[in-house]
C-alpha cells in the first residue's frame, strides 16, 4: 500500500507530504487545479518518461519519493525482486521506497530503498505496488493486441504468455536457418571456405586474450638484454664496488657529519638526511644486484618472441585490427563458421524445427483452453456490469478468433464484441461502441479486472468522464467496494463519485510570489459537503446544492 508520497518543484507543485491511508480515497478540484499532476508524479517515481518541462519553472530539479508497504501476499515477489538487483531490504521486505529525480540537463536518477537503480528495475518493482488506469485507457480497447492483453492480463495468463511467445521465436529462429540452408547454397560453400581461409593462419598463431602487451614487456626486456647487464654492472661499480664509490664516499660524509653534529645539534637535520640517503642507496644496489642475477641473455627465447611478434603483426595488418584485438577476432571468426557448419546440417535443423514446433502447439493450446475459460466468465461479469452502467439489456463477448497461422502471442486473435441494446448481435467494439460507451465498458473492464489484481494500490485518473446522474452514482459505488479489498484513489468531477469516498483531498492552486503553486487540502465533514456543494453547483453554493451535498454524503 501507498503511505506516503513526496514530491518537490515537480510541475506547479513546490513541495507536497501526503500521507494516505487505505480504502477510496478521491481527488477533487478545479480544472487545472493540479490533480493529475499527482498521479504524473508517481508514474515518475515508477519509472515512467521524464521530461524537463515538468521541473517547476525557477528549480535546478524535481524529486518524487513513494513510500509503500509490503502486503504479506505481496512479501515474497516483492523481497525477491530487491534480492535479485541487489537492492536494501528494510523491515524484512516489508517497507519499499522509489525516487526519482530531474535536472535541467534532462538526466534523470532513479533509486530503491537507496541504492541507484534502471529505470527498468524501478518500473518492475512499481508495477507489483500500482496499477494506474489513466483517463484515456478506454482508447487502449481500439488497439490491435489490447483486447487480447487486457485478457490474458485479468486471466493471470502472463507467465503462460511469455512461454508460448519464447518458445515460438526459438522456433522461428531454426525456420530462417532452414530457408537459409536451403537458399544459400553455393554462396554458403564459398563463405565457408573464405571463412577457412581466413582462420587458417590465426589458428597457427592461437592468440590468446591480454597476451599482446606481456609480449612486448618481454620482447623489450631480451632484446635490450645485453645493454641492461652492462648499464646495471655500471651502476653498481659507481654506487658499491669502485675505489671511492658513492657508498663510500657517503659513509665518509656521514662520519664528518657525526662529529660536526655533536658539536651543534643544528646539524642534526643534515645528518638524518644522509643517514636516509644510506639507506636508499643501499637499498637500490640490492635491488640492481638481485635483477642482475635473474637478467640473463636467453637467444632462443628471444627468436621465439620475435617470431611470435611478427605473427601478431601479420594478422592484424590482415584483418585490420590492432594486435590486442586478435584474440576476440578468431573468436569471432571460428563463431561464424560454427553457425555456417550448423546451417548446412539441414536434417539436423529439421529435427529440431520439429521439436520446437511440437513444443510450442503443446504450450500454445494449453493457453487457448485458459482463454476460453477466461473468455466466459470474463463476458458475463462485464455484461452484469453494463447493466448497472445505462447499458440495460447490453451484451459483452469475448470472440477468439483461429489464426491462418500460429503466432508469437498464440493461435487466436482475441475480439471483443459488444450490443447496447437487447435484441442486438453483438458486434466487434471498434465498430458500434460510441465513445461514452467505450468509455463505461473500459471502466467495467478496469474494475473487474482489478477485484482480481494482486496489485494493492489501484488509482483511477478521470476514468468517469462521460457519465453521470445515476450511474456516476454507480460508479462510485463500484470503486467503494473495491476499496474494501484494495487502495483506491480516484481523481473525479463527479458530486457523485466523490461522496462516495472514504476520504476526499481537495487540490487548490493559488498565486505565491508571482507563482502558481498547487496545494493539497484533507477535508473534513463540513468542507466535504462545501466541496461536493461546489461540484454540483459551481461557486457559489445555495441551500439546495448544499442539502443535496448532504443527501450525497448520507449526512
Amino acid at each position: 500500500m501507498l503511505q506516503s508520497l513526496d514530491i518537490r518543484d515537480f510541475v506547479i507543485v513546490d513541495h507536497l507530504e501526503l500521507e494516505l491511508g487505505s480504502g477510496f480515497t478521491v481527488l477533487t478540484g478545479e480544472t487545472g487545479a493540479g490533480k493529475s499532476i499527482l498521479l504524473d508524479a508517481l508514474a515518475l517515481a515508477m519509472g515512467e518518461r521524464a521530461d524537463i518541462s515538468q521541473i517547476r519553472e525557477g528549480c535546478s530539479r524535481a524529486e518524487i519519493s513513494a513510500y509503500f508497504s509490503v502486503s504479506d501476499h505481496l512479501l515474497t515477489s516483492v523481497s525477491t525482486l530487491l534480492e535479485t538487483y541487489d537492492f536494501p531490504i528494510e523491515q524484512e521486505g516489508r517497507s519499499v521506497l522509489l525516487k526519482r529525480t530531474i535536472d535541467q540537463s534532462g538526466r534523470t536518477k532513479a533509486f530503491v530503498n537507496g541504492s541507484a537503480a534502471t529505470l527498468s528495475q524501478l518500473k518492475e518493482i512499481g508495477e507489483h505496488l500500482v496499477n494506474i488506469h489513466g483517463q484515456h485507457q478506454h482508447q487502449l480497447l481500439l488497439k490491435p493486441g489490447a483486447q487480447r492483453d487486457l485478457l490474458d492480463s485479468h486471466a493471470n495468463l502472463s507467465q503462460q504468455v511469455n512461454k508460448v511467445s519464447a518458445t515460438y521465436r526459438d522456433w522461428q529462429v531454426i525456420e530462417k536457418q532452414i530457408q537459409l540452408a536451403k537458399t544459400a547454397g553455393l554462396n554458403l560453400v564459398k563463405e565457408k571456405e573464405q571463412l577457412e581461409w581466413q582462420l587458417e593462419e590465426l589458428n597457427v598463431l592461437a592468440p590468446i586474450l591480454d597476451e599482446w602487451d606481456d609480449l612486448q614487456l618481454e620482447h623489450s626486456r631480451l632484446s635490450n638484454a645485453a645493454s641492461l647487464i652492462e648499464g646495471s654492472q655500471e651502476l653498481v661499480q659507481l654506487l658499491s664496488e669502485s675505489e671511492n664509490s658513492i657508498l663510500d664516499q657517503l659513509a665518509k660524509s656521514q662520519g664528518l657529519l657525526d662529529d660536526l653534529s655533536e658539536m651543534d645539534i643544528s646539524l642534526n637535520e643534515a645528518k638524518e638526511g644522509l643517514d636516509s640517503a644510506h639507506i636508499h642507496l643501499s637499498e637500490a644496489t640490492h635491488t640492481i644486484n638481485r635483477y642482475l642475477q635473474k637478467l640473463d641473455l636467453d637467444p632462443e627465447r628471444l627468436s621465439e618472441l620475435e617470431e611470435r611478434v611478427q605473427g601478431y603483426y601479420r594478422c592484424s595488418k590482415k584483418f585490420h585490427c590492432s594486435p590486442d584485438e586478435l584474440p576476440t577476432k578468431w573468436a569471432e571468426l571460428k563463431n561464424q563458421l560454427f553457425n555456417l557448419n550448423a546451417a548446412q546440417d539441414i536434417e539436423s535443423l529439421l529435427k529440431d524445427s520439429k521439436s520446437k514446433e511440437s513444443t510450442y502447439l503443446k504450450l500454445a493450446h494449453d493457453l487457448s483452453k485458459a482463454r476460453q475459460q477466461a473468455a466466459l466468465k470474463f463476458s458475463s461479469a462485464i455484461t452484469d456490469s453494463m447493466q448497472t452502467l445505462a447499458m440495460s439489456g447490453g451484451k459483452f463477448e469475448v470472440e477468439l478468433l483461429a489464426l491462418d497461422k500460429p503466432g508469437p502471442h498464440g493461435l487466436e486473435q482475441i475480439d471483443f464484441l459488444v450490443a447496447g441494446h437487447p435484441g442486438v448481435k453483438p458486434r466487434p467494439i471498434s465498430k458500434v461502441a460510441s465513445g461514452g460507451e467505450l468509455a463505461r465498458i473500459s471502466l467495467a473492464i478496469a474494475v473487474i479486472a482489478s477485484k482480481s489484481s494482486a496489485t494493492p494500490t489501484l488509482i483511477f485518473d478521470e476514468v468517469d468522464s462521460g457519465i453521470g446522474g445515476a450511474v456516476a452514482q454507480t460508479v462510485g459505488a463500484l470503486l467503494k467496494q473495491l476499496g474494501q479489498s484494495h487502495q483506491v484513489l480516484c481523481v473525479t468531477h463527479l458530486p457523485q463519485v466523490a461522496a462516495q469516498g472514504d476520504h476526499q483531498w481537495r487540490v487548490q492552486k493559488s498565486l505565491i510570489d508571482g507563482k502558481t503553486i498547487s496545494k493539497i487540502e484533507v477535508l473534513g465533514r463540513s468542507e466535504r459537503v462545501d466541496e461536493i456543494a461546489r461540484m454540483l453547483g459551481g461557486v457559489e453554493m445555495t441551500p439546495t446544492t448544499l442539502r443535496h451535498a448532504r443527501e450525497l454524503l448520507d449526512i
